[in-house]
Protein backbone atom coordinates (compact mmCIF):
# COMPACT_ATOMS: atom_id res chain seq x y z
CA UNK A 1 0.00 0.00 0.00
CA UNK A 2 1.52 3.65 -0.91
CA UNK A 3 -0.06 5.14 1.60
CA UNK A 4 1.75 3.60 4.19
CA UNK A 5 5.34 4.76 3.12
CA UNK A 6 4.25 8.49 3.43
CA UNK A 7 5.24 10.69 5.94
CA UNK A 8 4.21 13.85 7.78
CA UNK A 9 6.79 16.42 8.37
CA UNK A 10 5.87 19.02 11.34
CA UNK A 11 6.09 21.72 8.47
CA UNK A 12 2.82 20.28 6.36
CA UNK A 13 -0.14 22.15 6.61
CA UNK A 14 -3.24 21.57 7.72
CA UNK A 15 -4.48 20.72 4.51
CA UNK A 16 -2.06 18.58 4.11
CA UNK A 17 -3.42 16.59 7.60
CA UNK A 18 -6.57 16.42 5.79
CA UNK A 19 -5.56 15.25 2.71
CA UNK A 20 -3.72 12.11 4.56
CA UNK A 21 -6.78 12.03 7.14
CA UNK A 22 -9.00 11.35 3.54
CA UNK A 23 -6.29 9.08 1.78
CA UNK A 24 -6.29 7.07 4.99
CA UNK A 25 -9.43 7.07 6.12
CA UNK A 26 -11.05 4.31 4.44
CA UNK A 27 -8.88 1.28 4.64
CA UNK A 28 -7.85 2.32 8.19
CA UNK A 29 -11.88 2.28 8.86
CA UNK A 30 -11.95 -1.15 7.08
CA UNK A 31 -9.78 -2.52 9.23
CA UNK A 32 -11.76 -1.53 12.63
CA UNK A 33 -14.78 -2.94 10.97
CA UNK A 34 -13.63 -5.86 10.52
CA UNK A 35 -13.06 -6.39 13.78
CA UNK A 36 -16.00 -4.51 15.84
CA UNK A 37 -19.27 -5.06 14.21
CA UNK A 38 -21.20 -2.51 16.22
CA UNK A 39 -20.85 0.35 13.33
CA UNK A 40 -21.43 3.14 16.63
CA UNK A 41 -18.34 1.81 18.41
CA UNK A 42 -16.22 1.09 15.44
CA UNK A 43 -16.91 4.96 14.14
CA UNK A 44 -16.18 5.95 17.64
CA UNK A 45 -12.28 3.89 17.41
CA UNK A 46 -12.17 5.39 14.14
CA UNK A 47 -12.46 9.43 15.41
CA UNK A 48 -9.91 8.10 18.34
CA UNK A 49 -7.59 7.10 15.88
CA UNK A 50 -7.78 10.00 13.68
CA UNK A 51 -7.83 12.17 16.79
CA UNK A 52 -4.38 10.63 17.81
CA UNK A 53 -2.96 11.40 14.84
CA UNK A 54 -4.21 14.86 14.88
CA UNK A 55 -2.16 15.24 18.26
CA UNK A 56 1.20 13.39 16.85
CA UNK A 57 0.49 15.89 13.97
CA UNK A 58 1.08 18.92 16.03
CA UNK A 59 4.56 17.41 17.74
CA UNK A 60 7.98 18.41 16.05
CA UNK A 61 9.05 14.94 14.82
CA UNK A 62 7.52 13.90 12.00
CA UNK A 63 5.60 9.99 11.49
CA UNK A 64 7.19 8.33 9.07
CA UNK A 65 4.96 5.65 7.13
CA UNK A 66 1.79 7.11 8.43
CA UNK A 67 -0.27 4.31 6.89
CA UNK A 68 1.78 2.00 9.06
CA UNK A 69 1.61 4.15 12.47
CA UNK A 70 -2.48 4.59 12.22
CA UNK A 71 -3.04 0.78 11.89
CA UNK A 72 -0.27 0.04 14.52
CA UNK A 73 -2.37 2.95 16.78
CA UNK A 74 -5.79 1.06 15.60
CA UNK A 75 -4.33 -2.57 16.68
CA UNK A 76 -3.47 -1.40 20.57
CA UNK A 77 -6.57 0.53 20.38
CA UNK A 78 -8.64 -2.59 19.42
CA UNK A 79 -6.42 -4.52 22.46
CA UNK A 80 -7.29 -2.17 25.09
CA UNK A 81 -10.61 -2.55 24.22
CA UNK A 82 -10.42 -6.06 24.52
CA UNK A 83 -9.16 -6.01 27.76
CA UNK A 84 -11.75 -3.36 29.38
CA UNK A 85 -14.28 -5.40 27.94
CA UNK A 86 -12.68 -8.87 29.33
CA UNK A 87 -12.70 -6.94 33.10
CA UNK A 88 -16.79 -6.31 32.65
CA UNK A 89 -19.23 -8.22 35.02
CA UNK A 90 -20.34 -11.36 32.92
CA UNK A 91 -23.33 -11.52 34.70
CA UNK A 92 -25.10 -9.91 32.20
CA UNK A 93 -24.49 -12.79 29.15
CA UNK A 94 -26.09 -15.47 28.97
CA UNK A 95 -23.17 -17.88 29.06
CA UNK A 96 -21.16 -16.51 32.11
CA UNK A 97 -20.08 -19.80 33.11
CA UNK A 98 -18.21 -20.34 29.99
CA UNK A 99 -16.57 -17.06 30.13
CA UNK A 100 -15.41 -18.15 33.62
CA UNK A 101 -13.93 -21.35 32.45
CA UNK A 102 -9.81 -21.42 32.42
CA UNK A 103 -9.54 -22.05 28.87
CA UNK A 104 -11.91 -20.09 27.50
CA UNK A 105 -10.11 -16.97 28.84
CA UNK A 106 -6.83 -15.35 27.46
CA UNK A 107 -4.63 -13.69 30.16
CA UNK A 108 -2.77 -11.05 28.53
CA UNK A 109 -0.54 -8.80 31.00
CA UNK A 110 0.24 -5.27 29.42
CA UNK A 111 2.64 -2.88 30.62
CA UNK A 112 0.48 0.43 31.80
CA UNK A 113 0.73 3.61 29.52
CA UNK A 114 2.37 5.29 32.16
CA UNK A 115 4.79 2.88 33.16
CA UNK A 116 7.99 4.92 31.13
CA UNK A 117 9.24 3.81 27.15
CA UNK A 118 10.40 0.44 28.23
CA UNK A 119 6.88 -0.72 29.72
CA UNK A 120 5.62 1.27 26.41
CA UNK A 121 7.91 -0.59 23.94
CA UNK A 122 7.12 -4.12 26.16
CA UNK A 123 3.63 -3.36 25.27
CA UNK A 124 3.62 -2.65 21.60
CA UNK A 125 6.10 -5.97 21.31
CA UNK A 126 3.35 -7.77 23.22
CA UNK A 127 0.44 -6.16 21.19
CA UNK A 128 2.47 -6.80 17.68
CA UNK A 129 2.59 -10.18 18.49
CA UNK A 130 -0.93 -10.60 19.32
CA UNK A 131 -1.76 -8.89 16.20
CA UNK A 132 0.25 -11.57 14.39
CA UNK A 133 -1.02 -14.45 16.14
CA UNK A 134 -4.56 -13.32 15.33
CA UNK A 135 -3.88 -13.19 11.95
CA UNK A 136 -2.14 -16.76 12.05
CA UNK A 137 -5.61 -17.98 12.95
CA UNK A 138 -7.82 -19.48 10.88
CA UNK A 139 -10.72 -17.52 9.79
CA UNK A 140 -13.29 -19.94 11.62
CA UNK A 141 -11.46 -19.28 14.76
CA UNK A 142 -9.81 -15.66 15.12
CA UNK A 143 -14.25 -14.37 14.27
CA UNK A 144 -15.41 -16.57 17.30
CA UNK A 145 -12.37 -14.95 19.37
CA UNK A 146 -12.98 -11.46 18.02
CA UNK A 147 -17.18 -11.75 18.59
CA UNK A 148 -16.78 -13.32 22.41
CA UNK A 149 -13.92 -10.98 23.53
CA UNK A 150 -13.94 -7.97 21.86
CA UNK A 151 -17.65 -7.56 20.46
CA UNK A 152 -18.35 -9.13 24.16
CA UNK A 153 -21.14 -11.20 21.96
CA UNK A 154 -22.25 -14.43 24.35
CA UNK A 155 -21.60 -18.25 22.97
CA UNK A 156 -25.58 -18.70 22.56
CA UNK A 157 -26.11 -15.75 20.86
CA UNK A 158 -23.40 -16.41 17.88
CA UNK A 159 -25.07 -20.00 17.19
CA UNK A 160 -28.50 -18.78 17.07
CA UNK A 161 -27.03 -16.00 14.73
CA UNK A 162 -24.80 -18.45 12.91
CA UNK A 163 -26.37 -22.25 12.93
CA UNK A 164 -23.11 -23.45 14.61
CA UNK A 165 -23.85 -25.38 17.50
CA UNK A 166 -22.40 -23.78 21.10
CA UNK A 167 -19.82 -26.42 21.88
CA UNK A 168 -17.95 -26.05 18.40
CA UNK A 169 -17.59 -22.46 19.23
CA UNK A 170 -16.50 -23.26 22.21
CA UNK A 171 -14.79 -25.22 20.70
CA UNK A 172 -13.12 -22.83 18.68
CA UNK A 173 -12.35 -20.30 20.86
CA UNK A 174 -10.43 -22.72 22.70
CA UNK A 175 -8.47 -23.63 19.99
CA UNK A 176 -7.90 -19.90 18.97
CA UNK A 177 -6.71 -19.50 22.95
CA UNK A 178 -4.49 -22.37 22.62
CA UNK A 179 -3.09 -20.79 19.86
CA UNK A 180 -2.40 -17.34 21.28
CA UNK A 181 -1.06 -18.39 24.26
CA UNK A 182 1.47 -20.19 22.29
CA UNK A 183 2.53 -17.83 20.08
CA UNK A 184 2.63 -14.97 23.01
CA UNK A 185 4.58 -17.30 25.45
CA UNK A 186 7.64 -16.49 23.81
CA UNK A 187 7.25 -12.81 23.80
CA UNK A 188 6.98 -12.63 27.49
CA UNK A 189 9.71 -14.98 28.31
CA UNK A 190 12.09 -11.86 26.18
CA UNK A 191 10.69 -9.88 28.10
CA UNK A 192 11.34 -11.49 31.43
CA UNK A 193 7.93 -12.31 32.49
Amino acid sequence: MQSSQASVPATDSDSDLAATVARERSGLGNFIRRRIRNPEEAEDLLQDVLQELVEAYRLPEPIEQVGAWLFRVARNRLIDRFRKNKRRILTDRADAADDLSPENRLELPLPGLDQGPEALYARSLVLEALQRALDELPTAQRDVFVAHELEGRSFKKMAEQSGVAVNTLLARKRSAILHLRRRLQGVYEDLGE
